[in-house]
């Protein structure tokens, strides 16, 4: 069996749900699990309607309106018929969604996030395997969340790997094609639906891969496969044939948005390997993600980090940072969720780079100045360079401002002010 996952920008409309068809078609895979994330942008829009609800907007019902008649325009243009019976799937899917808003009474963002942020994989899977049915590719369609079970950390949940594998192995095909989520899992405890973090669509396709013994996982984007940078903020990138997991786990570490930071620790843990590829061009070659080779072509590697936030801390008697100081700085980032992209402390000072994605900078900066001197810089950009020469740092710092810099033998971090 193998595993192929969809991204949001392969379904974005009716003609990337036919292109699913000729991908299937020209790949002639038999015995497949497809992973496909929501269309578009429909993430990104139930997000706002998240927080237009949580704020009691005006602009609530008009948020739901759009994300639901994006979908009737593609379910129009696929199923001309409009008693197919994929549009009474979808009004049921768009009753619930209603009927949440109606009669949830939680104002955890978190929590909430999670149940309405799911209805894009619900929607997109369940047009997607409507349509190949009526395109004759027999296939059945999974509700991931019977599947991964996680515990109830909402918008970034942990997996349960030994109820998730048992669940797997018991409901999923091992011959023929199905259709599911990617994403999405459900908690334990209560049954109710969870995220595993953003870009988590990849992740969900490891876990599968992981839990079958799958022979590969293919990742199909609309890059022809991983770059040595992103195309763009950077001119004359380069494919990049063949990477090793190690070097993957690096570039995924650091921020490289082809693949999650999760996704490749399952994989390489059963030596699954990782194929990338375009789904414009789907016979053409992509990048390999295996053992063996760490880089082919060799050559360096940019990483862009956007709306950071730089902190800088220093002992209000100057006596030096040390563990018990640090310690304490690490159990508010943690508290207020802040992820860490970078640290670096000296005699006297600690800096820390972090991404706000929860929103919680000014309640960290309340608690770091009751024990710290405090300077922080909002809205810097982090660079990482994997394998570079100086001639390349000298070009990519011309005219910026560099607020720390940090070297070791194969990367290089900058942070700059644009």
């Amino acid at each position: 069996m193998k595993v192929f996952k969809f991204g949001g920008a392969s379904v974005k409309d009716a003609e990337g749900v036919r292109n699913i068809k000729k991908v299937l078609e020209a790949t002639a895979e038999k015995d497949l699990l497809v992973v496909i994330s929501a269309m578009g942008k429909m993430t990104n829009h139930l997000e706002k309607t998240v927080n237009e609800y949580l704020k009691e907007g005006e602009q609530l019902s008009e948020y739901i309106s759009q994300f639901r008649n994006y979908h009737i325009t593609v379910l129009q243009d696929l199923f001309p018929n409009a008693s197919h019976p994929v549009f009474k799937q979808l009004g049921e899917l768009f009753n619930k969604l209603d009927v949440f808003f109606d009669t949830n009474r939680s104002k955890k963002h978190p929590f909430v996030y999670d149940q309405v942020v799911g209805f894009g994989e619900l929607l997109s899977t369940t047009i997607i395997a409507a349509y190949l049915t009526d395109n004759d590719i027999r296939n059945s369609w999974l509700d991931v969340r019977r599947c991964i079970i996680t515990d109830s950390n909402y918008r970034d949940a942990r997996v349960d790997w030994e109820q998730t594998h048992k669940y797997i192995s018991e409901k999923v095909q091992k011959t023929g094609l199905t259709i599911t989520q990617g994403f999405l899992g459900s908690d334990a405890e209560n049954n109710f639906t969870t995220t595993l973090g953003r870009e988590g669509s990849d992740y969900t396709a490891a876990i599968f891969a992981y839990c079958l013994n799958a022979d590969s996982v293919t990742i199909w984007k609309d890059v022809p496969g991983l770059l040595n940078a992103d195309p763009r903020y950077f001119e004359n990138t380069t494919l990049l044939k063949n990477i090793s997991y190690r070097e993957a786990i690096e570039l995924a570490f650091y921020g490289a948005s082809v693949i999650h930071p999760k996704t490749l620790q399952p994989l390489q843990r059963k030596e699954i390997p990782l194929f990338i590829n375009s789904f414009l061009n789907p016979t053409n070659q992509g990048t390999c993600v295996g053992k063996g080779v760490t880089l082919n072509p060799m050559i360096s590697c940019f990483i862009l980090k956007r709306n950071l936030v730089l902190i800088s801390l220093s002992s209000l008697d100057f006596s030096f940072m040390m563990e018990d100081n640090i310690s304490d700085v690490f159990r508010w980032l943690h508290e207020y969720k802040m992820k860490v992209e970078l640290i670096q402390n000296s005699a006297i000072s600690f800096s820390v780079c972090v991404d706000n994605k929860f929103d919680k900078l000014d309640k960290l900066l309340a608690k770091l100045r009751e024990k710290f001197r405090v300077r922080w810089d909002e809205d810097v950009t982090l660079y990482t360079v994997r394998h570079s020469v100086p001639s390349e740092i000298k070009t990519l710092t011309k005219n910026k401002e560099v607020l720390l810099k940090q070297e070791t033998r194969d990367t290089v971090q900058l942070i700059v002010k644009e």
